[in-house]
């Protein structure tokens, strides 16, 4: 058994200046021709810029109440969305609420529970296995270490990041499919690999950016610029983006395309912020 870690507490306030560690740089970046370096870091930063007038309210779209449920969401929200993480930790957190309870979980018995998120029994393997190593090797508490976390099973740089920026202040970088989508989009890079993608983005911006940057790019990926079909003539940023045109430029057909609460629809949280301009998901089963 390893040394337990301090409390979250104590943890969070020691580790809250503290960056995660970006990846090596790797070459740069392709740009548009006949944009300088110089031009697209000024291009990217302004598009941040935009994007927070946007969305002032982006946030996490998963649900939790403390580092170890924003874990366990995390990992169950691989190949499947928010809304279905959070419609289906309530039941999960009820019966298992702390780290010593899940590691002792029966284990067809938690696949019930999380079966709505799919791949659950590969799901609730690494569950039982990071919850053991919570109770284990940490003293119950979910580490504030990039390198700790990212040895729990299950747990990559994404999720670590996902963590570390929403629970202890941690400035961090999180690549899933929206960001590494739209920063291709906007040619911040051509990289496919997500930790390459980390990196360059990392150049880009400033640390204290890293986190915030993250929930806005993820925000305008699942709102306006959509993978097959982007509402490109509803767009704030069109005039910045070098892959305008893409999807559907009419405004009015652009409009009806707006998702979430951009087109007058529920998020994906069930207990969203305060300060969320949209309406609250629905429970699982509800109409």
């Amino acid at each position: 058994m390893g040394k337990p870690a301090k409390s979250a507490k104590v943890a969070a306030s020691r580790r809250a200046t503290e960056p995660a560690r970006a990846p090596k740089t790797v070459k740069a970046p392709k740009v548009p021709e006949g944009e300088s370096h110089l031009a697209l870091v000024r291009r990217a930063r302004r598009i941040n810029r935009e994007l927070a007038e946007v969305y002032p309210y982006a946030h996490p779209e998963l649900d939790f109440r403390n580092p170890f449920e924003l874990l366990v969401a995390t990992v169950l929200s691989a190949q499947t969305t928010d809304l279905r993480v959070n419609q289906t930790t309530p039941a999960l957190f009820a019966a298992y609420p702390t780290p010593e309870d899940m590691a002792a979980a029966v284990p067809e018995e938690m696949e019930e529970l999380i079966r709505p998120t799919g791949f659950f029994r590969a799901k609730t393997k690494s569950l039982l296995g990071l919850s053991a190593a919570l109770r284990d090797d940490f003293g119950g508490e979910v580490p504030d270490r990039l390198e700790d976390l990212v040895k729990l099973p299950g747990v990559g740089r994404k999720t670590a990041n996902v963590v570390l920026g929403n629970a202890y202040g941690v400035p961090g970088i999180t690549v899933d499919t929206h960001f590494g989508r739209l920063v291709r989009r906007w040619k911040w890079t051509d990289e496919e690999d997500p930790v390459k993608v980390e990196a360059v983005v990392a150049d880009i911006f400033p640390k204290s950016e890293w986190t915030m940057l993250s929930h806005r790019v993820i925000f305008h990926g699942r709102r306006i610029c959509h993978s097959r079909k982007p509402a490109c003539g509803a767009c704030p940023i069109a005039p910045l983006c070098p892959s305008y045109g893409e999807g559907e430029t009419d405004p009015e057909k652009a409009r009806k395309l707006l998702k979430y609460e951009m087109g007058g629809r529920p998020g994906q949280r069930l207990s969203p912020p305060p300060d969320f301009p949209g309406k609250p998901a629905p429970a699982l089963g509800a109409a």
